[in-house]
């Protein structure tokens, strides 16, 4: 086989159109694109465009919102924290802050409200950490371990347990 022997599969390559090449090739002067008018124009996307019929997006009913009291918390992970404080970027002996956390680059500190502490991963000394939230697993885990949690935002308790 010679370089100029090689040829595509048979229908792997379709010709394009040849647009407006005349009158005889029925698809010369405006190219199958119909007369004048926005659409024949080129670079005319018109999403949702239903031509003039009322379009899916407002035929459908409006569902949800948005709560702009909304608060993120930055997720650490317990065996994340456990391999920082190991190789020296947080000191373990130290109460550690969310503002420590931030700093080693354990969590983000843009568009966050604080630091939530999750039990993904093992915890293998006792610390001293004080953070927005904790997953019920992580305060057992770490309290196991023989250390102390703190939290600084309260939970709502339940309008059903205030009464009984």
């Amino acid at each position: 086989m010679k370089l100029n022997e090689l040829r595509d599969n048979a229908g792997a390559h379709l010709k394009s159109k040849r647009l407006g090449r005349g009158i005889g090739s029925g698809k010369g002067k405006t190219s199958g694109k119909g007369v004048k008018g926005q659409k024949a124009r080129e670079g005319v996307a018109i999403n949702g465009f239903e031509g003039g019929q009322l379009p899916l997006y407002r035929r459908l009913p409006k569902r949800g919102f948005t709560n702009i009291f909304r608060k993120t918390y930055a997720p650490v992970n317990l065996g994340t924290l456990d391999k920082a404080i190991e190789s020296g970027r947080i000191d373990g002996l130290q109460p550690i802050t969310e503002l420590v956390l931030q700093n080693a680059g354990l969590a983000r500190s843009g568009g966050v409200s604080g630091v939530r502490l999750l039990a993904t991963g093992e915890i293998t000394r006792a610390i001293d950490i004080t953070v927005s939230g904790a997953s019920a697993a992580a305060v057992l885990a770490i309290e196991k371990a023989g250390g102390k949690i703190v939290t600084t935002v309260v939970k709502p308790v339940p309008a059903a347990e205030l009464s009984s």
